[in-house]
């Protein structure tokens, strides 16, 4: 399973996507990427430009190729099972387009990818990766044009999308925000102080905040380091949301010192039956009782498949 991180606030992005990406270990994947917006690296001055750094296999080996000056104080990563192309360094994402100005990650599949890939061929675009994400970064890149806001362009590439996505999107001349889009694939905002995240499981976020936003399908977000605002894919209108509190502990969303995540998963399970049988066990009759479907024979032996 793929997943994403987002970050945007005062702090270095790049070790909180690490993390977060770590933290989506236990879902699979083969290769991972970030990338983060530079303030001053840019052609003019003053301008922003994306850093970016990709590698086929653990995020322990990207951490490796990540440098110690990678600063940006806003950035996404992404965790890959491939599915259009082979793992490598190349198919991984965040996809960038031409210019090298906007980027994405996504989960999901786009079904008229091949559709889309051929029309912007013959418009000149030169493809990088076999992947299927590369169209949506091309696509929202050919709809950024001057005095038009990243969500915008965002809105306009997915209504030519046929599928399903869960994404994030970075734009080095909006540096300010991090637009992401859920249909069919999870996105969850974290709210922090003075900072936010994104990410496609909470897994990645409990570190650093339990105030947690879940997108519905057919929802977009602007996220800046000083809130967000949710609204409709279909037409921008505005949407209510109102954010929920994470129970779980940090220590449920890593191994606790165990191998990996399965073996952590065995030596749990005597907790986790004695946590299901609580309240349920009734000592004086030496029974027990179970929720359920709460059906009585007949109906149960009404079933036929």
């Amino acid at each position: 399973m793929c997943g994403i991180v987002a970050y945007i606030g005062s702090r270095d992005a790049a070790p909180i996507l690490l993390e977060g990406l770590a933290r989506l270990e236990y879902r699979g994947y083969d290769s991972a990427g970030i990338a983060v917006a530079a303030k001053g690296a840019g052609q003019g001055s003053g301008q922003a430009s994306l850093k970016v750094r990709k590698s086929k296999g653990r995020v322990a080996e990207l951490a490796a190729q990540v440098p110690a000056r990678f600063a940006g104080k806003t950035g996404i990563g992404h965790t890959r099972w491939a599915t259009h192309g082979v793992p490598s360094d190349v198919n991984s994402h965040p996809h960038l387009d031409q210019s090298g100005r906007i980027a994405v990650v996504h989960n999901g599949i786009i079904e008229n990818a091949d559709e889309l890939r051929a029309k912007l061929q013959s418009d000149g675009v030169v493809f990088t990766s076999e992947t299927d994400t590369e169209v949506l970064g091309h696509l929202i890149a050919a709809l950024a044009t001057e005095g038009v806001e990243l969500e915008d362009a965002v809105r306009a590439a997915l209504k030519r999308i046929v599928g399903t996505y869960g994404i994030a999107v970075l734009d080095a001349e909006q540096p300010d925000r991090i637009v992401v889009a859920r249909n069919g694939s999870p996105i969850v905002l974290g709210i922090g102080e003075k900072e936010m995240f994104a990410a496609s499981d909470v897994s990645a976020l409990v570190r650093y905040t339990r105030q947690v936003v879940h997108l519905d399908d057919g929802e977009l977000a602007t996220v800046r380091a000083d809130g967000f605002n949710t609204f409709t894919q279909e037409d921008a209108r505005a949407t209510a949301k109102q954010p929920s509190i994470v129970d779980w502990e940090e220590a449920s969303y890593d191994t606790a010192g165990h191998a990996h995540f399965l073996v952590k998963e065995i030596h749990e399970q005597p907790t986790s039956v004695e946590r299901t049988l609580s309240g349920r066990i009734d000592e004086r009759f030496s029974t027990a009782h179970l929720g359920g479907l709460n059906m009585d024979a007949r109906e149960a032996r009404a079933f036929r498949r």
